[in-house]
Parts: C-alpha cells; structure tokens; sequence
C-alpha cells in the first residue's frame, strides 16, 4: 500500500518504496525552473512536448548550486586558474612558501570576541562525533594554529595561501556566502617594514592585471590612531574591540546610525563626537597635532609612508583613520583597497595582528598580513575590460584517417604527450571536414593525419593552422 503524499506549490515526484510492510519516507526531486518553464511555455504555444517533460517526469533535481555559491565549467575554471596563477606568481616573486590546512575547522578557533560579525556568518554545526565544526569564514585562524604547531619554526617567515572561505552574509556585487582568498602573511618582524612589503605585493599584482593609482587606491591608517584617541576621551579599554567594529561602518551607514550604536555601548556623546572627528582627518600633520608629536602611531604612519615612496607605489595610498576593519585581533596597521569610482566593496585588507597567537594559547610573535578575494578583483576587471580572453587551446589534434589505424594514431598522440605537447585525440569516427572545423575549435597549431600510405613509410602528415602548409613527417622524427 502507497504512502499518502500531501502536495506543495513545488512540482514534485514521489517516489515511494516499501519494506516489511512499513512506507519509506518519500524522497522529493525538485523539477528544475528552466525545464518547467520550458513544458509550460510549449504547452502554452500547443507545441509537442519532448525533452523537457520527460526530465520533469523523471525528476530532474534543482541543477542550479546552493545560493550564494559557484560552478566553475571550464572557461570559468579557465578564468579561475589565471587569477590563482597570478596570486601565486607574486607571492613567489616576494619569496613566499604556500600553505594550506582544512576547510573544515573546529569552531572554537573563530569563535572569539562577542559583538564580531563573523561569529554570526559561520556555517557551523555539530558533527557526527559531537565536535562543534565549521567551514573557515577567513584563513588567519587556521595560519596561526599551523605556526603553533611549528615550536622551531625560523623566523621571519613569510607564507601564502589560497583557500576557500565561507560566510553566511547578505550578498552584494562582489559577496557571496563562498569566496576564494589570497592570503599573505609574514610571521617574526616587528617593523612596519613587513607591512610595506605587503602593499607592494598587492600594487604589483594589481599592476600586472593592467590597473593603475587612477583605478584603485589603498587606504592605509593603524589600531592605534583609535585607541589614542578614546584614551584621551577616558573610554575603557574593554569597548575599544567593539568600537572598531561600528567604526569600520563609517563609510557604510549613515553617521546618525553609527552615533546611536556607539552610544548603545556607553559611549559618551562628547566622546563619540571626538571620535568620528579624528576619524575624518585625512593628513598625518593632522592626526599629529591631535595626539600630539610623541605619537607611536603617528610615527609608524610615517615610516611606512616613506617605505612607500622608496618602493615606488606611495600614490596608491591614502591616509584615512576611519579604517580599523572588523576583526578584532588586528593590534596596529591596517589596510584596504578600494575602488576609485566607489562602485564595489573593499578589494583587499589586512593588517597588523601581534597578539592573535597568544589568544590560541601560544607565545606571541609579531605578524601581519592581508585577505584578498576573488570576487571583487573580477568585478572590477570586467568593469575595467581587462579581464583576459582565456579560449580552450592545445597543441595537436590527432586524427585517424582510418579506422584501421585508430591504436596507431592513439600512439602517436601518447609519443606527443610524452614529449610535453598538449594533444586531442579525436576518438571517434569523423570526416576530415569535422576534423579541421576542430582543431581550428580547440584553437591546436597542428593537425597530424595518421593515414594508411603515410604510416607504411613509417610517417604522418603533420598539416601547420597557422602557416597553412602541409608535411610527411617520419615518426622518429616528430615532436
């Protein structure tokens, strides 16, 4: 005896099984909206009803990907690997390692200061051992708990990654609840020195993608600006995290709003204005007047302006105090780039983070580094047109002129390949017509024949796309 299924709005196909007399709970297969749309659409115009009605009648599962993330067929992936190429490849210019550890963490290792936005965006849960996980939100963490495991680790060090990261947010132009991140850290340098070398990664990499000081900018302030300033107004050390989380919003809601969650912390109306006004100061001769010329932040703000002329990229930078970012164990330098024209959330950031390995029970080491996701970057490269043109291509297409001689051609593309020689063996039975319209497709600069006269003599024709000439190559001799 059937189950009784109760119908929903969704097109679903029961299937319904039983065993030792008792129902199986019935698995449902959500029709897809392209399908549906497509029978409805016929069945509207009186047209016969084919393909799409029979997906929908077998139960074609939802084929779009879980909101909030990506499928990458192969010309994304093929857009993908250039933009990880290019992280990496600067990351090895600097004399960066490459790192990586689990997606998959325990939860405790993001799980810190109350108030944090990314506490509240984890995909966490419970595992089948009863361990609380979650997939990594961000790749610090999981760095920090690596260098804990190195007890001799020498120092400096400085290490890469590129890594999947997860977040339940609201999604926007350039956010998702998944991303990629380039991740650079150096771990062991007390100076801002390290910071310096990390912008200049980032302009360099952003040099080599064809973007200019015109096109992006870096806004560049420290930990410390904001906490000399509530210092001054008295507010205690205890809110300063919880602050810098409003602060970081200064640019994203109005000031009335930031005033009224500022003051729903205890912070002081006389303080809050002192705040925000330190926060509009856009010069260092400002900023010094205000916390006066003894100033440690002050004066690391100018060390690493002058590094910056001395690299060759200080007019990508701006001094703003209103950038603190939101994480709460940055401790002093912090960073992020923007978009000129304004249309895009932040590019990259990072900063200065000294004491994180001692929250994870570890001896602090002084480190910094930035984030940097895949999202926004290609935004801003297709608003730019300098996304590049990234067609399938190989070297060879190989192709059997008989079906008699179908192992020998597959030898022929096997001899190639070992040579180093990117090859498309046709494997099926085609005409030479298809086999040119193909090798012209996969954008190959030869298109070797095996045919039956050619390989008597122990040869292939070996015809070149691009100079349009054709040759009887011997096969010792072909490479």
């Amino acid at each position: 005896m059937l189950c009784r299924i109760r119908q929903s709005s969704a097109k679903l196909i029961p299937i319904v099984a039983r065993s030792r007399g008792r129902c199986f709970k019935p698995t449902r297969f959500l029709a897809s909206k392209a399908a549906t749309e497509s029978v409805e659409t016929k069945q509207e115009k009186g047209a016969k009803i084919t393909e799409p009605q029979d997906a929908q009648s077998r139960g074609l599962i939802d084929t779009q990907p879980p909101r909030g993330t990506r499928d990458f067929p192969p010309e994304e992936m093929r857009l993908r690997n250039w933009l990880f190429g290019e992280f990496a490849a600067v990351s090895r210019l600097f004399g960066f390692e490459q790192w990586d550890a689990p997606v998959l963490e325990s939860e405790e290792l993001f799980v810190r200061k109350a108030g944090e936005e990314i506490t509240d965006q984890l995909y966490n849960f419970e595992d089948k051992g009863q361990r609380r996980v979650t997939l990594r939100p961000e790749l610090t963490p999981s760095l920090a708990r690596l260098v804990l495991q190195r007890r001799n680790l020498p120092l400096p060090a400085k290490w890469f990654a590129i890594g999947q990261c997860w977040r339940y947010e609201r999604m926007t132009r350039g956010r998702r609840r998944e991303h990629y991140q380039w991740n650079m850290d150096i771990i062991g340098v007390s100076g801002v020195e390290a910071e310096a070398e990390l912008l200049a990664a980032i302009t360099l990499f952003f040099e080599r993608l064809g973007l200019t000081p015109a096109d992006i900018g870096i806004k560049v302030s420290s930990r410390k600006v904001l906490q000399s300033v509530m210092s001054q107004y008295g507010v205690p050390p205890e809110l300063f995290a919880k602050v810098c989380v409003i602060v970081d919003k200064v640019e994203k809601l109005p000031r009335e709003q930031v005033e009224k969650e500022l003051a729903a912390l205890g912070v002081p109306v006389a303080t809050i204005d002192g705040v925000l006004g330190a926060m509009s100061l856009r010069s260092l001769d400002a900023l010094e007047a205000l916390l006066g010329p003894g100033s440690e932040a002050v004066a690391d703000l100018r060390r690493l302006f002058s590094l910056a002329a001395g690299y060759g990229y200080a007019d990508w930078l701006v001094f703003d105090p209103s950038v603190v970012r939101g994480l709460a164990y940055y401790t002093g330098t912090v960073f992020e780039g923007f978009d000129r024209e304004g249309k895009l959330r932040a590019i990259c950031g990072g900063g200065r983070y000294d004491k994180l390995l001692g929250t994870f029970g570890g001896e602090n080491q002084p480190c910094v580094g930035f984030g940097f996701g895949d999202a926004v970057i290609v935004e801003l490269l297709k608003e730019k047109g300098l996304l590049p043109q990234l067609p399938h291509k190989v070297d060879d297409v190989v192709f059997a002129m008989d079906e008699a001689l179908r192992a020998e051609a597959s030898g022929v593309a096997m001899k190639l390949r070992r040579a180093g020689r990117s090859v498309e063996l046709v494997l099926e039975a085609k005409k030479m017509k298809w086999a040119f319209k193909h090798a012209e497709k996969c954008g190959a600069s030869r298109l070797v024949l095996v045919g039956a006269k050619e390989w008597e003599r122990g040869a292939v024709s070996v015809k070149d796309l691009a100079k349009f000439d054709q040759s009887e190559v011997p096969l010792d001799q072909l490479v």
